[in-house]
């Protein structure tokens, strides 16, 4: 009989021992959190959950501890976790509200103004939330004209560069055209040249047949002279001829007187 009592002293004992213990490590995480030390509060926050997976202490608290580590993603994860879960709307104004601060850290203004205004569904009296809900629909605005100017001067600077590919284009274009002129110039002195070069050659030959037909005729003109003089020469000499004979009569009659 007092073994079956001291059997069941220990069962309690036991499991108020591992009740206490999850416990125990949050509030070792706490007392890491407040000393700014994030780092071990979330080691000593996920020991208590492997200890008590339930334990909403535990995994708000963890948020937290990763919130301050600047992993902005994961604490958004935990939050929106927790605040799907069956709590009261306090405990949902205090998980949208952080999840709200989470992702406007994260720069995602459009899902942090839907978290706080959840927060403010279950809890209206938030003045934080209120105010957090109104910086981020201003930050919103801010981004969204910033995408607008930023869009508006990728799209200038791709006007830009269309224009100046248009001008190069354009310019490009034109020096072929030069180059085609310049060509064609040249092609056209080219073939006056050698148009002239031609007729030069032309001229040249034409000189050439005539000085040769001129030789060719001054030949036959010395042929002609020639075979005149030859003429002449047998009329002079015949000339000479008689004339000698008529002399030799008029002499010998001289002598005969």
């Amino acid at each position: 009989m007092n073994k079956s009592v001291l059997s069941i002293i220990f069962v309690f004992s036991f499991a108020f021992a591992q009740a206490q213990s999850d416990k125990t490590l949050v509030r070792q995480g706490n007392k890491s959190y407040q000393d700014n030390n994030f780092a071990d509060a979330e080691i000593n926050y996920r020991k208590a959950l492997d200890k008590n997976p339930n334990s909403l202490s535990g995994t708000f608290n963890l948020a937290d501890a990763i919130y301050e580590q600047e992993d902005y993603e994961k604490s958004s994860e935990l939050f929106a976790k927790i605040g799907q879960a069956d709590l009261s709307k306090e405990q949902k104004g205090k998980a949208y509200y952080n999840l709200g601060n989470s992702l406007l850290k994260a720069k995602q203004y459009e899902k942090s103004i839907e978290a706080y205004k959840m927060a403010l569904r279950n809890n209206p009296e938030d003045e934080e939330a209120r105010y957090n809900l109104d910086y981020a629909r201003k930050m919103l605005k801010q981004q969204q004209d910033q995408n607008k100017d930023q869009n508006k001067n990728k799209q200038d600077k791709k006007d830009q560069n269309k224009d100046q590919q248009k001008d190069q284009e354009k310019n490009k274009n034109k020096d072929q055209d030069q180059k085609k002129d310049q060509q064609d110039k040249k092609d056209q002195d080219q073939n006056q040249e050698n148009k002239q070069d031609n007729q030069n050659d032309q001229g040249k030959t034409e000189q050439q047949m005539n000085d040769q037909k001129s030789k060719q005729i001054s030949k036959k003109d010395a042929e002609r002279m020639l075979e005149a003089l030859k003429n002449n020469e047998k009329k002079t000499l015949e000339k000479l001829k008689k004339g000698k004979k008529v002399s030799a009569k008029v002499v010998k009659k001289e002598k005969d007187w």
